[in-house]
């Protein structure tokens, strides 16, 4: 049975994941390399769980039981010595997930199950240091940002695995209400970054064409297919829609659309400009660096909402 989690990195998605297992009763060892941030990172987390109570996701008494299921570690050995399941969300470095993993087999008890957030590295290669007993119990499990609100996580079942090694994972999942996602081959971007590249791919061409404006395509998307996607997958569309239709109309326009093999140059030249996004004030729209923090918020709000309101979907 899986009891204590461990959770390397301390960033954006690694202090998510600590949160969402910390919410259901699960005792969290949260490991940052970065000292400052080990003892940064509990002010962030705690603003995140005043969020979800303040929407009626989680009670308040959970706020300060969740609080209180997280420990934090500068020493990794430390960290997960007692650990039952360990994820990384370390940097998408291949060399660096290596010698990590190479450390937590080391580390970890023999029973301990090892898995990474990576969706763009290839469980093969990250496993190449570990002992064979080990790859029996090392696996991709991918969230999406912000890790405590994205419902979805892909799970990877590329056959080093046994069955009922991957049920208990998936159960654990299941047990912090994740919709989880079985991916049976190990192909970069796995299953639903594949999915978003192929519209942000469309969407990007849109835009360099000047077909619409900004707020526009945003719109189109926002109150069209993404409306639809809410409550029905694609599958599920084209069907209701009728096969033959989707055949035609995909006969018609997919000659005409965007089928580039690397990211677009209108992209490519924003980032060479700076223009990141809201960490630089200025991407596809322009933000008030001291109203950053104060969108993030309001963006995860809008995100809670959603979810509240796909629930009877699941």
């Amino acid at each position: 049975m899986i009891k204590t989690i461990g959770v390397i990195g301390a960033g954006t998605m690694g202090h998510g994941i600590a949160t969402s297992f910390a919410i259901s009763g699960y005792e969290i060892h949260l490991y940052d390399v970065d000292e400052g941030r080990v003892n940064s990172v509990a002010e962030d987390i705690e603003q995140e769980l005043r969020i979800l109570s303040d929407e009626k996701v989680i009670e308040e008494s959970t706020v300060l039981k969740a609080l209180q299921k997280i420990s934090y570690f500068n020493d990794l050995r430390e960290a997960v010595s007692q650990c039952d399941y360990v994820i990384e969300a370390a940097p998408e470095i291949i060399e660096l997930k290596q010698n990590l993993f190479k450390q937590l087999d080391a580390y970890c008890p023999e029973h301990t199950i090892l898995a990474s957030n990576t969706s763009s590295l290839d469980l093969e290669s990250m496993m190449v240091l570990v002992s064979e007993e080990r790859k029996q119990r090392m696996m991709i499990n991918h969230w999406y940002n912000p890790a405590h609100i994205m419902p979805i996580v892909e799970l990877s079942f590329f056959g080093n695995m046994p069955l009922h090694i991957y049920e208990k994972v998936e159960k654990l999942y299941q047990s912090i209400n994740k919709q989880c996602v079985k991916v049976l081959k190990d192909v970069p971007g796995l299953v639903a970054n594949r999915i978003q590249q192929g519209i942000a791919r469309e969407v990007f061409s849109i835009i360099e064409q000047g077909i619409a404006s900004y707020e526009d395509v945003d719109r189109a998307l926002k109150f069209g297919p993404a409306f639809r996607y809410a409550t029905a997958g694609q599958l599920e569309i084209a069907d209701m829609g009728g096969l033959d239709i989707w055949c035609t109309v995909g006969d018609n326009l997919l000659k005409v659309m965007d089928n580039r093999q690397q990211s677009n140059e209108l992209l490519r030249s924003k980032v060479f400009n700076g223009e990141l996004g809201i960490k630089t004030g200025k991407g596809f729209f322009e933000y008030d660096e001291k109203q950053s923090a104060e969108i993030k918020k309001q963006f995860n709000r809008r995100l809670i909402h959603q979810l509240k309101a796909s629930e009877s979907y699941m």
